[in-house]
């Protein structure tokens, strides 16, 4: 398995990359959100891979960061989407717009993306429920430390993500913890 290559950025062609390592030229697929941060060509890039060996290919596909390779590995787990439609995914939206969509189960954001329609994003938010979910998106969305351990007090009182969070978004900015766990409790009663 190639888990990580780091080398010079030999070209470039959407959604296409070459990487040389010394004298041997990789051809990497990569989503957009990792294209567009990509130096210059001629300057040394590392790229976090996943292999696929296929009956007729063996395909290399390259990610900025953990989190995007991560969300990748989710994706192709899902029967039916293969690595293409997961390129397309992470093209289209970043991981943390990615996961808010799957702990808030918004099906309209998933099928905004080329490729996805509403049968395909219906299967990603079951399947990536608990996987994608709180742990990346909601917690990445949280402005502080309060908002963080409220979230955590509503998950661990049983409610599901959607419901934290929905009722996270409507406390003030500067709540505290103990008022702000009150007041969410206050809304979900509702």
């Amino acid at each position: 398995m190639i888990g990580k290559l780091t080398g010079t950025l030999d070209n470039k062609n959407p959604p296409e990359v070459i990487i040389d390592c010394h004298g041997v030229g990789y051809e990497v697929l990569v989503p957009m959100s990792t294209f567009y941060n990509l130096p210059e060509i001629g300057t040394k890039v590392t790229l976090l891979t996943h292999f696929v060996v296929r009956e007729d290919a063996q395909i290399l596909y390259g990610f900025a960061n953990t989190a995007e390779r991560e969300a990748f590995r989710q994706l192709i787990k899902i029967s039916g989407v293969g690595p293409r439609t997961a390129l397309s995914v992470l093209s289209g939206m970043s991981v943390t717009e990615l996961s808010q969509a799957i702990t808030l189960q918004e099906a309209g954001r998933l099928i905004k993306v080329p490729g996805i329609g509403k049968k395909t994003a219906e299967r990603l938010l079951l399947e990536l429920k608990g996987k994608l979910g709180p742990d990346i998106g909601v917690v990445a969305s949280v402005a502080s430390d309060a908002q963080a351990d409220i979230l955590q007090a509503l998950l661990a009182l049983g409610y599901s993500d959607r419901e934290a969070a929905a009722a996270l978004k409507a406390l003030p900015q500067d709540v505290g913890v103990s008022d702000g766990i009150k007041l969410a409790l206050k809304s979900l009663a509702k």
